[in-house]
């Protein structure tokens, strides 16, 4: 599971990074919703920390406008306003909220309920040429034959086709499809290539761009 934390204050970034990774999530830190703007358009998230109030505006208003596109990671909203009005509204616009200060402890339970959350609207079919991707019943299909995947290889698999025609790096890439970070040297990631380019069969679909990473390449209809 992996996690977007968006916090101007320095050391509250930090303790909630360090916690929630030792709690075993994947983890991306920035300080300004503009990164957070960034991270979201590379990246996929299962749930995602905003401080209300930061740098370049509100983020209820910036969460609110990414439900109004159909964005759905689930948010928790951490923030000094605890004025009964604003947590109302908070809520409104996104799942969560959290009252600095808090207990670390309560803040990893909570993120881990909204990693396992639905997304809103439902679960997501991805798409990509002739292969198709259920992320609620956990299936996966070429040309509509159903494919064995271990969780990991769906994990991989679901973050290649989030950004289709794109490079995903090596580094997101393990962390999309394991709890804690493995070491990037390790050939982990190119023996689960090698099983997953053999179950997704001819043509292939999954490039090698050396030195940066993979990239998933549409065929068929």
């Amino acid at each position: 599971m992996r996690v977007l934390i968006t916090e101007d204050d320095s050391d509250i970034r930090l303790t909630v990074q360090l916690a929630l990774r030792a709690a075993g999530l994947a983890v991306d830190a920035v300080s300004d919703l503009p990164a957070a703007d960034e991270a979201l358009y590379v990246n996929t998230y299962d749930c995602a920390i905003f401080d209300r109030m930061l740098p370049a505006g509100d983020a209820l208003s910036y969460v609110s406008s990414k439900r109004a596109t159909g964005w759905a990671v689930p948010v928790l909203f951490l923030t000094a306003r605890d004025d009964p009005a604003d947590i109302v509204t908070g809520l409104r616009a996104g799942d969560d909220y959290l009252v600095k200060p808090f207990a670390v402890a309560e803040l990893v339970v909570r993120v881990r309920s909204l990693c396992r959350r639905t997304p809103l609207g439902g679960a997501a079919v991805l798409r990509c040429g002739d292969l198709t991707l259920d992320t609620g019943r956990r299936e996966a299909r070429r040309a509509g034959v159903l494919l064995t995947l271990t969780p990991t290889e769906f994990a991989v698999l679901e973050r290649l086709m989030s950004s289709p025609g794109r490079v995903v790096s090596q580094p997101d890439l393990l962390r999309s499809g394991w709890d804690e970070m493995l070491d990037p040297a390790s050939n982990v990631l190119q023996v689960l290539m090698a099983q997953l380019r053999r179950k997704l069969r001819e043509p292939a679909v999954i490039q090698t761009v050396r030195g940066l990473g993979y990239r998933l390449e549409p065929k068929g209809s």
